[in-house]
């Protein structure tokens, strides 16, 4: 008799217990027809998504274990959490992720593959937890690289068909042809299209088909504490946001197969049809590992990018630190971006990047729509140890990259700062030790300040400070504190007015070293 009444009690409280959750507007996925053997359950997670949009949002609750599903369309006042132990795996059947959806994949709006997490004209978006979600990417990426690297024609599959009838009228620039011929785009881990109120917290993810966070034209943006493992895999971005405004990126791990964190708005015609710029970022307190680049901006940057925070990061083992890439035909504008407190170490190119030759393309232009600008930009506070190139800026002939500074730089680098085409550039307490070239190379700018820049590692025969054709320079408050045999050369036709002030020279043995085809004074004081 006991044992029944224990049996009716655990019973009655068990009830209690669903119907209790379930009044809270927590959904437990095994209550819902869910498994957590690794048995697909797409429709049964669906549902249960559904059914909390009915009730007016709530939460589906996945305990530990292995869920397997297709792609999941998120609705309003939706949130999964995935308690600690659960992993959320997604199919590797590329049916499950049809039919097509509007998405902007690689900054163009078009049709093709759900993403893995899709959310559309919705807000109140939310994904917590301490669980994992696997894309399960590697069927993805096999798929591209056998397009890819085919050397004969191959007959279409059923998706680059459908993909070439969904997408029949989609214009693409010259440069981004081959990628669309190939008529298969892979589908992101997460995109929210056109959402409010975005929060992903918490959780793991790894091995994405595609770019893995990718919330697109969203507002009230926050990523918090995500950790992110994509292995070598083509174009894995770790987060991109494109055309958001009010992106929150904070405490976030990040070893991906390309960049760790992206900014876009758009690419192109069609980046500057959507005309929506990413506005209003911070991005702070994170750790890179492996990946092309720590924080870049672009290349898909046609709707334009401004008011830009990235602070208290450190990036180890990364192709480049901070990355800013345009190109002629891109247009858009990029402004009011700021950087500090950065360490970084073992960066196997540029510790900064500013370059609007991205596709190459040498055909001066008019300036106009087409034209992309780069402005505004000030980075400060920067330790960086093991780096092949400390920094270079390329501008384009037409729109040079305009009021840049850098402060409070310590760098141990190959080779030092090289600085093409620009104007209205500031370098304040910059030290850049270099084993190959000089320090700071300065070619084909106007109006640029050198403030007690240095090295401690002259090198024989080599000036710390290279100018070609430049004009109206400021290099003052200099002090080479070791021996070195060349502070300054200057060459060019176009090197005028340039001034040396307040420096002190007790440890050059030529301050001023001249070309060939330098046919102004330069001023020492």
């Amino acid at each position: 008799m006991k044992k029944l009444f224990l049996v009716i009690c655990i019973s009655v409280l068990t009830a209690f217990v669903s119907v209790s959750s379930a009044a809270n507007g927590w959904l437990n996925i095994l209550k819902e027809g869910g498994n957590n053997k690794g048995v697909l359950c797409t429709e049964a997670i669906q549902k249960a998504i559904d059914k909390a949009e009915k009730n007016g949002g709530g939460t589906i609750y996945f305990p530990a274990g292995h869920y397997l599903t297709g792609a999941l369309r998120l609705k309003n006042n939706i949130t999964l959490h995935l308690d600690a132990g659960s992993v959320l795996k997604f199919s590797t059947n590329f049916d499950h992720y049809l039919p097509f959806v509007q998405l902007r994949w690689e900054g163009t709006v078009m049709k093709s593959f759900s993403p893995l997490l899709y959310a559309k004209d919705v807000e109140n978006v939310t994904i917590t937890g301490r669980g994992t979600i696997d894309g399960q990417g590697e069927a993805w990426w096999k798929e591209i690289w056998r397009i890819e690297s085919s050397k004969e024609k191959l007959e279409l599959t059923k998706y680059q068909k459908m993909t070439q009838e969904a997408n029949a009228d989609l214009e693409t620039a010259p440069y981004y042809a081959r990628t669309r011929s190939y008529l298969f785009h892979r589908p992101p881990l997460f995109q929210a299209f056109n959402c409010k109120n975005v929060r992903i917290e918490g959780v793991t993810i790894q091995n994405s088909p595609f770019w893995t966070i990718n919330p697109a034209f969203c507002d009230n943006v926050t990523i918090d504490g995500v950790t992110i493992f994509n292995p070598y895999s083509p174009n894995t971005d770790g987060i991109n946001p494109t055309s958001c405004k009010n992106v929150h990126i904070s405490n976030c791990h990040i070893s991906v197969g390309d960049d760790c964190i992206t900014i876009k708005s758009g690419r192109d015609a069609d980046g500057r049809k959507w005309a929506t710029p990413t506005e209003n970022v911070t991005i702070t307190n994170c750790t890179m590992l492996s990946g092309h680049g720590g924080v870049v901006i672009g290349s898909e940057m046609s709707g334009g990018i401004k008011k830009i925070t990235i602070a208290n990061c450190v990036f180890d083992g990364t192709d480049r630190g901070i990355r800013l890439k345009a190109a002629r035909g891109r247009g858009g504008v990029v402004e009011e971006i700021r950087v500090s407190n950065i360490v970084m170490n073992n960066i196997k190119q540029e510790a900064f990047m500013l370059n609007l030759f991205y596709d190459k393309n040498t055909v001066e232009e008019p300036v106009s729509e087409r034209t992309p600008i780069f402005r505004n930009i000030h980075i400060s506070n920067v330790t960086g140890t093991n780096v092949n190139t400390a920094g270079r800026v390329i501008g384009i002939p037409e729109m040079p990259v305009h009021n840049l500074s850098f402060s409070n730089i310590n760098m141990d680098a190959k080779e030092g700062f090289s600085i093409h085409t620009a104007t209205d550039v500031e370098f304040h307490d910059v030290k850049v030790n270099t084993t190959l070239g000089a320090s700071f190379k300065i070619e084909n700018v106007k109006n640029i300040i050198l403030d007690n820049v240095s090295t401690q590692t002259p090198i024989k025969d080599t000036p710390i400070i290279k100018l070609d054709n430049v004009s109206n320079a400021m290099i003052n408050n200099n002090f080479p504190m070791y021996k070195t045999q060349v502070f300054l050369e200057a060459n060019g036709t176009e090197t005028q007015a340039i001034y040396l002030k307040n420096n002190v020279f007790e440890n050059v043995e030529t301050v001023l070293k001249k070309g060939n085809d330098l046919k102004y004074p330069i001023n020492i004081e």
